[in-house]
């Protein structure tokens, strides 16, 4: 008995590096001058390539910049702290955004920085950083870039080459709607430079980008260097069809409307509950982090979470990890998820969680009222 997902016919090198084209088309890498970046496809979830990264250039003589505005900042420190790297932490609070004169600033407190790690848009705390001048910054002061940019990419631009972006790691499953299962690193010619020089870096290994680099991309992608993610790589070319299909204009314009709905809708209910990001221009188009005031009479976020999911299991809501489970509860608008309905769906729920626990009224008609009016000129 055939079956639709399991008898597949093989995935060529062809056909890889097909798929390898439509991703470097979404990045803009695919024209001249566009930096001579390669990329690697990696069969994994976007940590693979984003560890992989860092122990590819790191080592016991690096000195970097690790820009933290969120978890996963603080996960890249630790694997440059493991690597034996000098780490400068340039932290800001979770509702903002670092600024290019911020990272100016610490790369002339440390002008022997050689690496800065960034994070494009943190879906975790709901904030995105203004990459382009970030990039230029770093770019004067000669130092590498490396950015993840797995939450960001489909949902606003992202252009790599342009903004002096040297290591950059993306993955489907957010704003493209498409598989965790698969990911791509594209590194320019300095970065792979560094990772050639590097006698600590992994060899031989699931981490090294160098071996992609020497056994497919060196050797003209004619043999593929271990059998692919296959489900996954096809769902890779599908999302990115579907992308390309839509527009990167209006699925862009999607999730900007989706997350000024949710900052309009929040603004309407009449309830304690604000924009945990302070700032709409600060804000992800991917997530929006709600602040859930720990005042001892009213749910902390991950009750307010439980109440809503047991009412409504099927919405994208989640409290905060770690030491923000009391005070932060995101309201994902990725993919699919960036729809007007969703954003409604979930405004209500939390509304009517919050209801329930306090007593207190929540205005879900104006809320209604805001996101369809907000969604409304978005479009126009």
């Amino acid at each position: 008995m055939t079956h639709p997902l399991l008898d597949l016919t093989p995935l060529t090198a062809h056909h890889f590096a097909t798929i390898e084209r439509k991703v470097a088309a979404l990045l803009g890498l695919d024209a001249p001058g566009s930096g001579g970046h390669e990329l690697v496809v990696t069969q994994g979830e976007a940590l693979l390539p984003l560890e992989g990264c860092i122990r590819g250039v790191a080592g016991p003589g690096t000195v970097a910049l690790n820009i933290v505005t969120g978890p996963y900042g603080q996960t890249f420190g630790n694997w440059l702290r493991d690597c034996g790297a000098t780490v400068h932490d340039l932290a800001v609070p979770f509702d903002t955004a670092v600024s290019a004169a911020q990272v100016r600033e610490a790369l002339a407190a440390h002008p022997e920085t050689d690496f800065v790690s960034l994070v494009h848009a943190e879906a975790a705390t709901g904030n995105t950083n203004p990459v382009a001048g970030i990039g230029e910054v770093v770019r004067e002061h000669g130092a590498l870039l490396m950015l993840d940019a797995v939450a960001s990419v489909g949902a606003e631009p992202l252009l790599p080459a342009e903004w002096g972006v040297d290591l950059c790691v993306i993955g489907a499953q957010k704003a493209l709607g498409g598989p965790a299962g698969v990911s791509v690193a594209a590194l320019s010619p300095r970065a792979w430079e560094r990772l050639e020089a590097n006698p600590a870096g992994p060899r031989g290994s699931y981490l090294s980008l160098l071996d992609w680099k020497h056994r497919w991309i060196d050797a003209g992608r004619k043999a593929l260097p271990h059998a692919p993610a296959q489900l996954e790589m096809l769902a890779l070319e599908a999302c990115l069809e579907r992308f390309a299909a839509e527009g990167p204009d209006l699925v862009r314009g999607r999730h900007a409307r989706a997350a000024a709905a949710v900052r309009a809708g929040l603004a309407a209910l009449g309830t304690p509950l604000t924009p945990y990001v302070t700032e709409a221009r600060d804000a992800a188009p991917v997530a929006t982090t709600v602040r859930v005031p720990v005042t001892g009479t009213g749910p902390d976020a991950a009750t307010l979470v439980a109440k809503a999911l047991a009412a409504h299991p099927s919405l994208p809501l989640a409290a905060g990890g770690g030491a923000l489970a009391a005070e932060m509860v995101r309201v994902n608008h990725y993919g699919p998820l960036a729809a007007e309905n969703v954003v409604r769906d979930s405004l209500r729920a939390l509304a009517a969680a919050w209801s329930e626990a306090t007593g207190e009224r929540a205005d879900t008609r104006a809320a209604d009222r805001a996101v369809a009016e907000t969604w409304a000129a978005g479009q126009a």
